[in-house]
This record gives structure tokens, sequence and C-alpha cells, in this order.
């Protein structure tokens, strides 16, 4: 198995900046919000420096994760001379008011939320700081304008856009570089590859890739909700976790374990191993809450696919049921803002 090996986590250029992160990141989400009750802070503060100690130093999380509990999280965990080892990753584009999440890219919102996130992380700058979201009603250059200007003050060093389209990736790029776009990418996440991914590749932006397991699913199937809480937002509102698909794509699944068992590791760690073979400028950022599946995750570094396997995962996976989203509209394909032209500065 390849959880048995000990794996040197490589390092790799995030974009065309000068940022280098862990080749395998860490998404934090899960440990405080949307699988369920938030898991034990000393719990998954040992696992952050489990994570570190192994060499997955790149972090991620974002404010609204709580809301807001994850980022304390966080700075707890780095406290102790642990911040200078860690690429740290936040974002902000989601203001939560009146109990409900809206996505806003106005610039004095931008200002207020990095600060609020500096104060929360406990720390003197953010590595990489994303629009987690679009604001369809702020041109994009408006939005970036004000992210340079937190670069211009130190406050962040680098910037990332997260569910972009590639219209709205080439107008942010021309205001100030993008080093990163985030976005969903699995097996059974394949909207990207037609012009997102070749976009940031043109540009020379690295690509940070969220839900590289499917949400768990690649590695359990169905028992990840089956076994899930009732809060658990999988089990809740995602479509391909409903009883009418989760059936048919548990099936896919059992495909996925079957060729796992002949390639001696683990489903998960099959199909992280797809994403590491798509690119050296790709960053898969699992999350995990527990320290054997970030070992699982660790050791898929060293599972290795042939071009024919390559293509039997693709088609395993090309039959999947459901849409990514209950509401597609806060994703990439309507992430179009209006021109700069429309802007009027109060």
């Amino acid at each position: 198995m390849a959880t048995e090996k000990q794996i040197n986590v490589p390092r790799m250029k995030l974009g065309s900046q000068g940022l280098q992160v862990s080749s395998l990141g860490l998404g934090c989400m899960g440990m405080s919000a949307f699988f369920g009750p938030p898991k034990p802070e000393p719990e998954m503060i040992e696992v952050i420096h489990h994570a570190i100690n192994s060499g997955v130093t790149f972090l991620d999380t974002a404010d609204i994760y709580g809301p807001y509990t994850n980022e304390i999280l966080i700075g707890k965990a780095l406290r102790g001379g642990m911040r200078e080892k860690v690429e740290l990753a936040t974002k902000c584009g989601f203001k939560y008011e009146n109990g409900s999440f809206n996505i806003v890219g106005d610039p004095a919102y931008i200002r207020a939320a990095c600060e609020a996130s500096l104060k929360r992380l406990d720390v003197d700058y953010i590595d990489l700081y994303y629009l987690h979201r679009i604001d369809i009603n702020v041109p994009i250059e408006i939005a970036v304008g004000e992210l340079k200007k937190l670069v211009d003050k130190g406050k962040i060093k680098y910037i990332g856009l997260s569910e972009a389209s590639a219209s709205t990736i080439r107008r942010a790029h021309a205001v100030h570089l993008i080093t990163a776009v985030q976005l969903e990418w699995s097996l059974w996440v394949r909207d990207v590859e037609e012009e997102i991914i070749p976009t940031c590749r043109e540009l020379g932006i690295g690509i940070v890739v969220y839900s590289p397991l499917g949400r768990g699913f690649f590695s359990s199937g169905a028992k990840v909700v089956e076994n899930a809480s009732e809060d658990d937002f999988r089990k809740q509102s995602l479509p391909r976790f409903q009883p009418e698909n989760l059936e048919h794509n548990n099936s896919l699944f059992e495909r996925v374990k079957d060729m796992a068992t002949r390639k001696d590791c683990t489903p998960s760690q099959l199909a992280l191993a797809w994403i590491y073979h798509q690119g050296n400028d790709v960053c898969p950022i699992p999350g995990t809450t527990k320290i054997n599946n970030l070992n699982q995750n660790i050791g898929a570094l060293a599972v290795k696919l042939t071009s024919q396997e390559m293509a039997e995962l693709d088609s395993i996976a090309s039959s999947v049921i459901g849409d990514r989203y209950q509401n597609l509209t806060d994703t990439w394909m309507h992430m179009e803002t209006p021109p700069l032209s429309s802007w009027k500065v109060e």
C-alpha cells in the first residue's frame, strides 16, 4: 500500500510571481463547518501540526468557514513559530448577514474583510488571498484593483480567484497578475477542462484544486453520506449525494475501488493520483480531519498511473449523474461582471 511508504512532499511553483508551496495542500474547511458539527479544536490543531511536520505546508481556509471560526483555529495552530513554516491562503467574497451568505466584492468590503481575517488568523500578512466568489455587480477590475492595493501595503503577497470564468480571469490578470485560480476538479468534475484550465496555463496561473476527492466520495463511496450527520451539507443539498443519484454513482466508486485494489492503493489515493498526473502546475488541497487520512493523501504521491490507467479512470467517471451544486449560479459558469465603464465612484 502507498500508505506504508515514507514520502517526501515536493515543493512546487504556484503561478509565475514567485510563490512556492507544498505540492499537496490541506483544506481546513471541514474542521469547522459544512461537514457536520465542528471537530474538537485540540485534535484539529494536532492534524494541522502533523501536516506541517510532514511537509504539507500549504493551508487553505476562508472567512466563511464557521463562519470565522476556522480562521481562528488556524491562527491558534500557527502560534509558537509555525507561521513562517507555512503558505497561508484565505478568502473573502461571501458576506455573512442575517443567517445567510451573500456574494460581495466592493472595495470597502474587501478592505474590511482582509483586516478581519488578519486579526482572526493573528498574522501580519496573508500569502495568498482569494476572491472566494465573483460579485457580478462589481467590475472585476475594481475588485482586483483593491486587492492590488492590499499587495502594495504588504497585507497580502499574492492574489487568487475562485470559481472565475475564463474572461473574468483574463480581465483580472490585466489589472494585477493572478497567482492562482482555485476550482473544483476531480474524477467526477470535469467542466473546467475546456476553458478554465487552458486559460490558466496560457497566462501562467497556478491551479489549486478543491474537493479533489469528490467531497469525500472517492474515499468511501456512498458510505460517506450514510455515516454523515443530518446537518452535513452533502446530505442536505448536493445532488450527486441524493438517493436518486447515489446508487448509480456508488457503482462508479466500486469500479474505482477495484482498480485501486489492482494498484495496491486506496480509492482516495487513486483519485488524488489522477489529479497529480494532470500537470506540475496543479496543487490539490484535499480536506481531512484525521491524521491517517492525511497520511494516505501524502501516500498518493507515490502512485504512478499509465496513460491507459488514466483513460480507464476517465471512462469510469464519465457517467456520473447529478449536478455538482444544487445552485450553479455561484459557479464559474455565471461569474461574468459588468464592464469597468459601468462603475460609478461614489
